[in-house]
């Protein structure tokens, strides 16, 4: 799926949360916590890493890309 940034940038968590990967950002930030998300293709464990236009996150079952 593809995400359309508003700003600089959109926190980890809350990434997961606007695209429906889960239903609440405490379940986002488990997610992250056991290592089950990627951002290009490394697990990422910032559960509010910074996401920028043109990274691409990944888990199982899901891509985004964000523009």
């Amino acid at each position: 799926m593809d995400f359309e940034l508003r700003d600089d940038y959109i926190p980890l968590c809350d990434l997961l949360k606007y695209c429906g990967i889960t239903e609440t950002g405490g379940m986002a930030k488990q997610l992250i916590a056991e290592g089950l998300v990627k951002v290009d293709g490394e697990v990422e464990l910032r559960k509010r890493a910074k996401i920028r236009s043109g990274q691409v996150v990944s888990g199982d079952g899901f891509s985004i890309r964000v523009a």
